[in-house]
């Protein structure tokens, strides 16, 4: 499982782009498609949270749902959760990722 917030996401979103086996999971806070037009490989069993800001000038709301497509479309079982803020680290999107890790089996 990695655990990222901005460039830390970006890093964690590129090993799932690239490498199969590489992470289980992840939590990705305002993370951006680290890369286009690559082929990702099967994500299936990966689970995903990814939280975003609506009003983040830095990840814009559509890069969030691009990447949760992305991932989607990649076999990956992903949550995205919203704050209404910035590209801030939220105590509540903090809440919101513990309490999905929790949920995991």
């Amino acid at each position: 499982m990695a655990i990222g917030y901005s460039n830390g996401a970006n890093i964690a979103a590129s090993l799932l782009f690239h490498y199969q086996t590489a992470l289980k999971g992840a939590i990705l806070h305002h993370p951006m498609v680290p890369r286009r037009g690559v082929e990702l490989p099967d994500l299936k069993g990966t689970s995903v949270f990814i939280a975003a800001g609506t009003n983040d000038p830095i990840c814009s709301p559509s890069e969030s749902e691009e990447l949760r497509l992305l991932l989607e479309k990649a076999n990956a079982d992903v949550t995205l959760h919203w704050e209404n803020r910035g590209h801030q680290l939220t105590e509540g999107e903090v809440h919101a990722a513990s309490l999905w890790y929790s949920s995991l089996k």
